[in-house]
């Protein structure tokens, strides 16, 4: 008898244990009811490959979540900002910079609110300064230097309020601050008159330094900062073999972005490794030519800026210069800074070949392009004063 309750007994934790493990498993394989920041990182991830519809989508259903949360508003803003300046159709453009204004006023308005409820409360300080950044990039565009002074006078107090501190720190604020470190430097004018007076002072090194810390532990800003430090050790430090690592991680993670795939063909053409660059190049003309989304015949003209690189980087100066010329043939505004780098690159080579006269036509060329603002305009300054010498080859 006590043999067979002692079986009994055991058969019967055996099948509590087996039904509750049933239950733990089958609870862990349910659909999970996303949550806000699930939602805001569906989002950013479709904007990253080029799926603007779908990334719409899942921000919206975050402001849905959380109405009266600031930062949703912030990142439509930001999408909206995306949209219109990847728009290859000017009245796309200016729509889309409508409703990111709308979005930027919405987003400062629930974020006061809750700030005035809990002063400590660094997302909403967060969704401020994000919106904040975005309003600031529209003022300079436009030229609109009192708005520029009015959003950028309490900015540097919202993000440094944003940080957080301790087991609370948001890393997706350094990103916020190194673009402003970075960037300070490169701006001139009564641009970085104000920016200097009412921001902060540019700190090259603390500005890669932030960058860096965001690239690394960011939630939702962490692929921006990674883009950017691609762009920046790529164009303004000079230093391909460090943009390559974050070039070659953000075309694996959201290869249909076509921006990643130049971004790769260009560093792999400043480190000589042209085979591999000229491999990606041809892949992007036949995307081009067969209209695979999202590529399109409005991509013709930066096809054949990236061709001039590569043949430039070759030392193969009259092809370069062929390419370059045909990239010049497209005006339109979306192709404004594949203008002004052909200028510049053409002007390196009159450099290059002793022309002086005709290299400094290029650049002044490359500095009258409306809407071409970036390193090449920075570039074509430098080499107005000094005019560019090869590096010696090793």
């Amino acid at each position: 008898m006590k043999i067979l309750i002692s079986r009994n007994l055991f058969f019967v934790l055996c099948l509590f244990f087996l039904i509750f493990f049933i239950e733990i498993k089958a609870e862990a394989t349910e659909p999970q009811t996303p949550s806000f920041h699930s939602y805001l990182r569906q989002g950013i991830d479709k904007a990253f490959n080029l799926e603007t519809a779908e990334a719409c989508t899942c921000i919206k259903k975050a402001v849905e979540l959380e109405p009266e949360n600031p930062t949703g508003y912030a990142f439509l803003a930001v999408l909206h900002w995306f949209f219109s300046e990847t728009s290859f159709d000017t009245k796309d453009r200016d729509t889309n910079q409508e409703v990111m204004l709308n979005y930027i006023k919405e987003s400062f308005a629930k974020g006061e609110k809750r700030i005035k409820t809990n002063p400590q409360d660094n997302q909403a300080y967060f969704a401020i300064a994000l919106a904040k950044i975005v309003k600031i990039h529209w003022a300079i565009n436009q030229k609109h230097y009192f708005i520029l002074a009015q959003e950028t006078s309490n900015i540097w107090d919202y993000l440094e309020k944003a940080k957080g501190a301790n087991g609370n720190q948001n890393y997706d604020t350094y990103f916020l601050m190194g673009l402003f470190h970075y960037h300070l430097k490169h701006v001139s004018g009564i641009i970085r008159f104000l920016s200097s007076a009412l921001i902060v002072p540019g700190s090259h090194q603390k500005g890669l330094q932030e960058l860096e810390l965001a690239a690394k532990k960011g939630v939702l800003l962490k692929e921006l900062a990674q883009a950017e430090l691609s762009s920046d050790y790529l164009n303004f430090e000079k230093q391909p073999a460090k943009a390559l690592p974050f070039a070659r991680e953000l075309n694996k993670r959201f290869p249909g972005n076509y921006n990643f795939l130049f971004a790769l063909s260009s560093t792999l053409a400043d480190l000589h490794r042209f085979e591999e660059a000229s491999d990606i190049a041809r892949q992007i003309e036949k995307n081009i030519q067969a209209s695979v989304p999202p590529f399109g015949p409005q991509l013709q003209a930066r096809y054949n800026q990236l061709m001039g690189r590569i043949f430039f980087n070759q030392g193969q100066y009259d092809r370069s210069m062929e390419y370059f010329q045909n990239a010049l043939k497209d005006t339109s505004f979306y192709n404004a800074r594949v203008r002004v780098w052909s200028f510049v690159r053409l002007g390196m080579i009159h450099d290059i070949r002793k022309q002086r006269n005709v290299a400094e036509e290029c650049y002044y060329k490359a500095l009258d392009v409306e809407g071409g603002e970036g390193s090449a305009r920075i570039e074509a300054k430098k080499y107005l004063i000094t005019p560019y010498i090869p590096p010696a080859k090793i």
